[in-house]
């Protein structure tokens, strides 16, 4: 018998769907990203999924194929612009709102609920950000949404199509990303403990699991095959996450920052505590459970602080239900939302797109503000030290940095520079530098190189504004004489996650 069940199991019938409302959200929010895709710069990563969409694989260094792969669509057949691009990024996020109101339903929530959990949906800084550019983050997040929105509806229905759809969700969600792996896991943990336990027991279950894991095996093959370089990047992270974000000590308040700067900040905790707390909830109190373990996860691992936004929907739902449920419906109530749902949202629009430190942590606000500038004047800058450099024409360019590769390879074209290489993660795979004598580097430090080479010497450092420094801002550039081994000897030697 499971060991936590309500006294009273909910009706399988559901307060109607406030579609009208739902919808004028995710229109509201579909014009607001349209107008931010079409606004902002190419981000460092967005140019680097461009880039791989030209050498279409199962499997990279960092990710399966899905984003490269979306990326290469909207450049194909969308003519490539940024608003076509990020299309996909801006689709999920509408959805998200959908698929928050839809949650909030499934715990009893009627239309003021729905529209409540929803718009703190819109309104997350985290939203507004991956749902303007394309990231890995922005299919992750609603297919995070989705399996959470199917597991409450199972336990509602019981029934063996909501698990079918999770299997299927999972499958498309890993050709993406592998984060949702932790929600299985941390769910699968939080069932066996405390219920509900007969979910282990359908077979629906399984076949849905069978079909997520068979669908990891071309990305596993992959890896297998090109020695785990995934692995190796696990710690890359770790390293980057201490040195960027003070290590676990900012991950919680970052997390919760991101949720939203005022009412997405209270909903996501206050959600959490009710899930966990609330007899109205008791037969999902797993997922709180499960929520907190994932959470507990992504910090003690030094995951990135934008991993559990998957997990602001099934919170926000929860929260905005219990709110509601446990307060009056007075002008007062409806005046404090009023207000401090609109400034919410601009403040979360501050957050995206003004660069500012946050205090304690060691980052700045609007990360794809700095990842976004500078890359058509470094691409100039390169192409000026090219051009007056004895390297001649056919010396490569080779970059510290893979994003560095990837807006050189954007813009670097019709400013007369070859294909950008670098030994950095996944661009290390796009292939070896052509043989030549010499080779201009773009980067703090050609580091190896040196060895490989006879001389180096700088040429010059791009001086750029906004940006982060040593890759699209403040970068030397070097030049790099009397190459002594065969590009094809060097370049495995010179691989870094």
């Amino acid at each position: 018998m499971d060991s936590l069940r309500p006294l009273h199991r909910a009706p399988a019938s559901r307060p109607p769907v406030a579609w009208s409302r739902l919808a004028s959200i995710a229109g509201c929010l579909a014009v607001l990203l349209a107008w931010l895709s079409w606004f902002r710069e190419w981000y460092g990563d967005e140019l680097y999924l461009l880039a791989a969409g030209h050498h279409l694989s199962w499997g990279y260094a960092d990710q399966p194929v899905l984003m490269p792969l979306l990326a290469r669509v909207g450049e194909v057949a969308l003519g490539g612009s940024r608003i076509g691009v990020r299309m996909p990024a801006v689709l999920a996020a509408v959805a998200g709102v959908l698929i928050t109101g839809l949650i909030a339903r499934e715990f009893g929530g009627g239309r003021g609920a729905q529209s409540l959990a929803a718009a703190t949906y819109a309104i997350s800084p985290q939203t507004l950000n991956s749902g303007s550019l394309l990231q890995t983050q922005a299919v992750d997040a609603i297919a995070w949404a989705v399996t959470t929105w199917l597991v409450v509806r199972w336990v509602r229905l019981r029934d063996g199509l909501s698990l079918l759809l999770i299997g299927v969700t999972g499958a498309v969600a890993v050709q993406g990303k592998y984060l949702i792996v932790v929600l299985w896991a941390a769910c699968f943990l939080a069932a066996a403990l405390i219920g509900p336990r007969e979910v282990f027991r359908r077979p629906a279950l399984w076949v849905g699991a069978g079909a997520s894991m068979l669908a990891m095996v071309p990305y596993l093959r992959w890896q297998h095959r090109h020695d785990w370089p995934q692995l190796r990047l696990v710690g890359a992270v770790r390293e980057e996450t201490a040195d960027t974000a003070s290590g676990p000590l900012a991950f919680l308040p970052l997390t919760v920052l991101v949720a939203g700067v005022i009412a997405g900040a209270v909903l996501f905790v206050y959600g959490l505590w009710r899930l966990l707390r609330s007899t109205a909830l008791a037969e999902h109190r797993f997922l709180g459970w499960a929520c907190a373990a994932v959470v507990v996860t992504f910090l003690v691992t030094g995951g990135r602080y934008y991993y559990c936004a998957g997990l602001f929907p099934l919170c926000f739902a929860a929260g905005s239900v219990e709110l509601l449920h446990r307060t009056a419906a007075t002008p007062r109530r409806a005046a404090l939302i009023g207000l401090v749902w609109p400034a919410s949202a601009v403040l979360a629009v501050v957050v995206v797109l003004v660069p500012s430190p946050v205090p304690g942590t060691g980052v700045v606000t609007a990360p794809a503000a700095r990842g976004s500038a500078g890359w058509p004047e470094l691409a100039d800058a390169v192409a000026l030290a090219y051009q007056r450099s004895p390297a001649g024409r056919g010396a490569p360019v080779i970059t510290n940095h893979y994003w560095q590769a990837s807006a050189l390879d954007r813009y670097g074209q019709q400013r007369g520079l070859p294909r950008a290489h670098s030994p950095h993660r996944g661009y290390w795979f796009f292939g070896v530098p052509p043989d030549a004598d010499t080779a201009l580097f773009v980067g703090a430090d050609p580091g190896p190189l040196r060895a490989n080479f006879r001389s180096t010497r700088k040429l010059t450092t791009w001086r750029g504004g906004l940006g982060h420094a040593g890759i699209s801002t403040d970068v030397p550039i070097w030049l790099c004489e009397g190459r002594n081994a065969p590009w094809d000897q060097v370049w495995p030697s010179l691989y870094e996650p």
